[in-house]
């Protein structure tokens, strides 16, 4: 597994809309698509940001993940994205070197993308998304 670019930045908020008003209205950042994960409980929005994109995660659900994140440290940056050829492939590098992938197979993320996230503890406080495939 090589890591092939950062695909997104995922940032936690209570209201995509309002946020909106920073990185479309104020920066110029263009909507890409906007999808909801009902069995996450999230609203997403992804925006084009040059090489990479910005994904404003809201929570639609008061237990979901994005929900507790925001409750535990606010709204900010959630986890950072990076772009792969085989997600199961990392995922089995991760644990021989020690790095906690959060599920033993990808999941199936925005877009119909194949996610796994790597646990921040062993990351050195950084939650890192492994993404394969482009929406």
């Amino acid at each position: 597994m090589k890591a092939k670019k950062i695909d997104h930045l995922g940032i936690a908020v209570k209201s995509i809309e309002e946020h909106k008003k920073i990185y479309v209205d104020y920066l110029g950042f263009e909507l890409e698509k906007m999808e909801t994960l009902d069995d996450r409980g999230l609203k997403v929005a992804f925006l084009n940001a040059g090489n990479t994109r910005i994904e404003l995660l809201e929570s639609i659900s008061p237990d979901s993940t994005i929900a507790r994140f925001i409750e535990k440290r606010g709204e900010g940056i959630h986890h950072v994205a990076i772009s792969v050829d085989d997600v199961q492939e990392g995922i089995e590098k991760a644990k021989s070197m020690n790095y906690k992938p959060l599920s033993e197979s990808p999941r199936e993320g925005a877009g119909g993308t194949k996610t796994v996230f790597l646990h921040p503890k062993t990351t050195k406080g950084v939650l890192i998304e492994l993404v394969e495939g482009e929406y």
